[in-house]
């Protein structure tokens, strides 16, 4: 049920169509969770926050730094030193008091990672390192778990969701972890706050339209998003499921 609070909370939602009250209900039962707090992370969790997703799960291990402020809108100079969960609860709970949080402040790993994501019903990827994305994309495979994975560099973006057993994963587009060195990070070259706030509002947008719609042909499945802002360059690829990754082997 919905209180009169919520409904006058979450009206502009509840009127368009194709939400409706019953597509509030679902996101209010819904639980998702976000790793990594940082550029992508912090958009998503203020938008899923006043959407209206009930439960969320802030899973990161790192604190605040100076050098985070640019893209990382969860976070003030007042939070520098504290963990990225703590500031990002407090932020949280004053926008939406409505929501139930859980922080995660730890590093994910294979031992660690089953316990953590089986209990929700999708997982946004915000994390800034390739060894997280394919940890989480192989791991939500075994699960069944849907999920978005996003990564940004400079002025670009690129962004993919994956459902299991139904469309192709990152592993089928991205093969294997590069080895270290042989790509750029943003630490090196930069990243600009708006791309991260960018891709972290479609990252949102994807979580909360596989939550109410439960639609493959709404979704960025077996397709890529990649854009440049700098161009105002947008595109999407198809991808085709690998007969020999593993999101096509019987789990």
């Amino acid at each position: 049920m919905l209180s009169k609070e919520e409904l006058s909370k979450y009206n502009r939602q509840i009127i368009i169509s194709d939400i409706g009250v019953e597509g509030q209900k679902v996101l209010k039962s819904s639980k998702v969770l976000i790793i990594g707090l940082g550029g992508l992370g912090s958009s998503v969790a203020y938008y899923l926050a006043t959407a209206g997703v009930g439960n969320l799960g802030l899973l990161d291990k790192d604190k605040v730094e100076l050098s985070n402020l640019n893209r990382q809108i969860l976070h003030y100079e007042s939070d520098i030193g504290k963990a990225k969960t703590e500031s990002a609860l407090i932020k949280l709970s004053k926008l939406n008091s409505d929501i139930k949080i859980e922080l995660h402040e730890l590093h994910l790993n294979r031992e660690n990672i089953e316990g953590i994501i089986r209990n929700y019903d999708f997982i946004v990827e915000s994390s800034d390192n390739f060894e997280t994305k394919f940890l989480v994309n192989d791991t939500c495979i075994k699960l069944g778990i849907p999920f978005v994975i996003g990564g940004v560099f400079q002025f670009e973006g690129q962004m993919i969701t994956v459902l299991p057993q139904k469309t192709a994963c990152y592993r089928c587009v991205f093969k294997e972890i590069p080895s270290p060195g042989t790509y750029p990070t943003t630490g090196e070259e930069g990243i600009m706050g708006i791309t991260a706030g960018f891709f972290g509002l479609i990252e949102a947008n994807e979580a909360i339209k596989y939550l109410v719609f439960k639609d493959i042909n709404r979704l960025l499945a077996n397709k890529i998003l990649h854009a440049d802002l700098q161009y105002n360059s947008f595109d999407t690829f198809d991808v085709e499921r690998d007969i020999n990754c593993i999101c096509s082997m019987k789990q």
